[in-house]
């Protein structure tokens, strides 16, 4: 085996860590795969022979290109007026005992790194309010256990200043994204009592499932006309949930970043992922994606029979 073949063996060993990482900081499958392919391509090119730990070397790397896929997309303009539902990752709806695991049995090593300690929507859709500078340093640092001292030098600031960035970003975690509860089975309980409301026009069963303060995010299209990007409050919700009667026989449920969720599907296409976060039995977060274009783009094999 010749020193390249034996660069690209150790990289597929890192492969699946280093999309992960992308994903997390960037929200869009198709990005963190372009991210990787850059990391490759900057090995390729780089002496590694006294680097010690090439996977975090390789982190740092991934870190620092999505730093720069941040940073140009503010500086073209490219964020959105509102919020942007990150792109889904679709797991079978196994349930198993409720333990809060993913319930993913066959799926690849890069599906098991993105669903290993899944990370909500509803948690990667705050880490896009966050400045890049500031999402970089708390991924790399509280989801990914990288120092800091390897922090600063890609983000361009002292150690120090990295904590800084990282801890703005915490708080800003903890006032705004809710920790969901852990067992599966239950989540699939609120999530059937919605569905079943939905289904059957019943009003106050919807609010009933709906904690008060529920905030709904949609990126809209096809089976959604006219919906605002953001909806907030249980009456304004259950409102328009009520306009899912008419698809709501192709709803299937599934695991949509690890936790409970609902794929729609009409004529064999899908309509719609739906990710609910359920805190204390009530539904406090729902992410919608219904971008024709983006949902085409999504893996949905893992669905199979399931739902």
């Amino acid at each position: 085996m010749d020193e390249k073949d034996f660069l690209a063996k150790r990289f597929e060993e890192h492969r699946a860590h280093l999309r992960a990482v992308a994903y997390r900081m960037l929200g869009s499958l198709s990005e963190a795969d372009d991210a990787v392919q850059e990391a490759w391509l900057r090995l390729s090119r780089s002496d590694v022979s006294g680097v010690a730990n090439l996977g975090g070397w390789l982190t740092t790397v991934v870190g620092r290109v999505c730093l720069d896929l941040l940073r140009t997309r503010t500086a073209r303009g490219e964020e959105p007026f509102d919020v942007r539902v990150p792109d889904p990752v679709i797991s079978s709806a196994t349930v198993g005992g409720g333990s809060g695991g993913s319930g993913t049995d066959g799926t690849d090593p890069e599906q098991q790194a993105l669903l290993a300690d899944a990370v909500g929507l509803a948690l990667l859709v705050v880490l896009q309010t966050l400045a890049p500078a500031e999402r970089l340093a708390f991924v790399l640092h509280d989801m990914f256990g990288v120092p800091f001292d390897e922090i600063g030098p890609v983000v361009g600031r002292t150690p120090a200043a990295a904590r800084q960035l990282a801890s703005r970003a915490r708080r800003r975690v903890r006032n705004t994204a809710a920790v969901p509860d852990s067992g599966l089975v239950r989540q699939r309980e609120v999530v059937d009592a919605f569905l079943t409301a939905a289904r059957d026009g019943d009003f106050e069963a919807l609010l009933a499932v709906l904690d008060p303060d529920v905030v709904l995010r949609a990126d809209t299209g096809a089976g959604f006309p006219g919906l605002a990007r953001t909806v907030r409050g249980a009456h304004e919700v259950a409102g328009r949930a009520l306009a899912f009667r008419r698809t709501a026989h192709g709803a299937r449920y599934a695991l949509v970043n690890g936790a409970a969720g609902v794929v729609t599907v009409v004529d064999g296409a899908p309509l719609s992922v739906m990710g609910l976060t359920v805190v204390g039995g009530k539904i406090v977060a729902i992410d919608i994606l219904a971008d024709p274009e983006r949902l085409r783009g999504l893996d949905l094999t893992a669905l199979g029979a399931d739902g």
